[in-house]
């Protein structure tokens, strides 16, 4: 994944995964690409960004925490969920955040705008 989500303006939530994976990654890969596809397809989600390069961080965006309660709670979500517990991940960390405030680069933004 190597494009950056197009957000709406803000309150909106996002949901940080941080992740190390184990050296089983046997599915992983498959799992991951069908988590992304099957996110993008729940009400209320609007985006995702995702990289690794040893440490793993993925940032999936939602327009409210009912949204994020429902996906968490979503019965494929719920199994790659236990298949990272068990297999795929040595350590994780979960976090939510209100997003109150972004902003981009663009033709106007100056070199000392902060937002």
């Amino acid at each position: 994944m190597s494009t950056i989500a197009n957000t709406p303006k803000p309150p909106y939530y996002a949901v940080i995964f941080t992740s190390l994976k184990t050296d089983n990654p046997q599915g992983y890969e498959e799992t991951a690409a069908r988590m992304h596809e099957l996110a993008r397809s729940q009400p209320g989600f609007l985006g995702v960004e995702s990289a690794r390069d040893g440490l793993g961080i993925t940032v999936s965006y939602w327009s409210d925490l009912e949204s994020i309660r429902a996906w968490k709670h979503h019965a494929e979500h719920k199994l790659a969920r236990k298949m990272g517990r068990e297999q795929w991940y040595s350590a994780f960390k979960t976090r939510i955040a209100l997003v109150e405030r972004d902003y981009e680069k663009s033709s106007e933004d100056s070199p000392d705008a902060t937002g």
